[in-house]
């Protein structure tokens, strides 16, 4: 089996060999053919054949003196296998040599016929340049033509202008007169637009002064209604005393040093988003009403005290539930458990230090289980207001730091509580600007606090 896969093997490669050298005529740089290599396999198959002969036997027929014939010649060829055995060398070496030349024979066919493709495609290029050539030419031919019919167009134009011009020359005193008529409609337009514009101005001015004086007069009236008030109360308590004989007026105590209504309101709307939901609010010191409005603004039942005959008028004339009263003494009327929130602005200082706490145990017992309770006061923190705010007031007893605030609502039964601070000292102070920014806001922070505390269920 392996001599026959061995001769099959070779027939194979023999017959690769042929179909390598009868490679495809082709033509090079016109139509010159390849070289044909089949007279050279021939010549190399037959030197293999004869390479392959030496040192064999003939055969012949069979019988006694052809097999003596034959062993005689064998061992003549044994004998004689050194003196041939280089010349057999040098056959096998000029047989592989022929064979190598016959590869590189044919891939140098390969090769030319290669290069016999790109001398093609390169004629193909040149055609097609010759057509670019041509389509150049076309091209130029075809943008003369183009550029006479745009010269003669131009002209033509140029023609139709020059009679334009000459038909306006004629017109331009015409032309002149209606330019200036157009111009003198233009300037008297313009003249009844800026006359209409300096009378909105007036008018706006007009209107400006006459709110300014409307302001005065309403102050005024205002006043007026206040010291109404105040005689309203009883002629004979101020009669009684020095103090009721020359009363202060505390609402434009209220307007000058703390600040207008529009001014306080400024962050109320922060107590209205906590007690949205709240009912029966109390506010205690009610001043001028201003927590009030915003509470019915935003449709939260509110009503107030306050100990002050001016406050309770104003607000009375404001429409709002409210009536004079000491805030121990309305708070011990009321049944506990009645109050579903409590705020109280700038309330806690004016009492004696002492009662502080039984205020708060007070506002404890009244309020609902989960009632929200609201305390406004000055911040001692701030040393500013010891400065300018605090004694300003004659009625302020002591200032209240947060934590002693925070303190007393705990022992009292308040939880969830927090201090939110009001009313930054920098903003009416600006020359705190220059201090180091970690001192300004340990010492010179917030000018008011808030705080907050809800009661617990017990």
């Amino acid at each position: 089996m392996d001599a026959k896969a061995e001769e099959l093997t070779s027939i194979i490669q023999e017959i690769r060999d042929r179909v390598r050298a009868r490679h495809p005529e082709g033509a090079v740089l016109g139509n010159i053919p390849l070289p044909d290599l089949m007279p050279l396999l021939h010549a190399r198959d037959a030197a293999e054949g004869k390479v392959a002969s030496i040192g064999t036997v003939n055969p012949r027929a069979p019988g006694l003196i052809n097999s003596i014939a034959q062993s005689l010649k064998r061992m003549v060829a044994r004998a004689l296998d050194w003196h041939v055995r280089e010349q057999v060398e040098f056959n096998r070496a000029a047989v592989n040599c022929v064979q190598a030349t016959v590869e590189a024979l044919s891939e140098n066919n390969r090769a030319l016929s290669v290069l016999a493709g790109h001398v093609e495609e390169c004629r193909a290029g040149a055609a097609d340049m010759k057509d670019l050539r041509t389509h150049w030419v076309q091209w130029r031919e075809q943008w003369e033509r183009d550029l006479a019919k745009t010269q003669i167009q131009y002209l033509r134009t140029l023609s139709d202008l020059q009679g334009a011009w000459q038909h306006r020359v004629t017109l331009q005193d015409e032309t002149h007169r209606e330019h200036m008529k157009s111009l003198h409609a233009d300037f008297a337009a313009s003249l009844e637009r800026s006359n209409q514009e300096v009378q909105k101005r007036l008018w706006a001015d007009l209107e400006r002064v006459k709110l300014e004086y409307e302001s005065v007069i309403h102050a005024e009236l205002r006043l007026l209604r206040q010291k109404t008030s105040l005689l309203k109360v009883g002629a004979a308590a101020v009669a009684t005393t020095v103090e009721a004989a020359q009363p202060i007026d505390w609402l434009k105590f209220g307007e000058k040093f703390r600040g207008s209504e529009e001014y306080v309101r400024r962050h109320l709307p922060m107590y209205v988003e906590r007690f949205r939901s709240a009912t029966e609010v109390l506010d205690i010191g009610c001043g001028r009403g201003e927590m009030l409005e915003e509470f019915r603004a935003a449709g939260i039942a509110a009503y107030g005290i306050d100990l002050n005959d001016d406050c309770v008028s104003w607000c009375q004339n404001k429409g709002f539930n409210v009536e004079k009263a000491d805030l121990f003494e309305y708070l011990g009327g009321l049944p506990d458990n009645s109050l579903g929130g409590v705020v109280s602005l700038q309330v806690a200082e004016h009492l004696p230090p002492a009662r502080v706490p039984e205020f708060i145990a007070l506002l404890k017992t009244k309020l609902m289980p989960g009632g929200l309770l609201a305390l406004e006061t000055p911040n001692p923190e701030c040393l500013a207001i010891f400065a300018t705010h605090f004694y300003l007031d004659p009625t302020h007893a002591k200032p209240l730091p947060p934590a002693l605030l925070a303190f007393y609502l705990e022992e009292a039964g308040f939880g969830r509580l927090e201090v939110v601070r009001l009313e930054p000292a920098i903003e009416s102070m600006p020359s705190l600007a220059t201090l180091p920014a970690e001192f300004r806001d340990k010492f010179f922070g917030a000018l008011d606090y808030a705080i907050f505390g809800q009661k617990l269920v017990t």
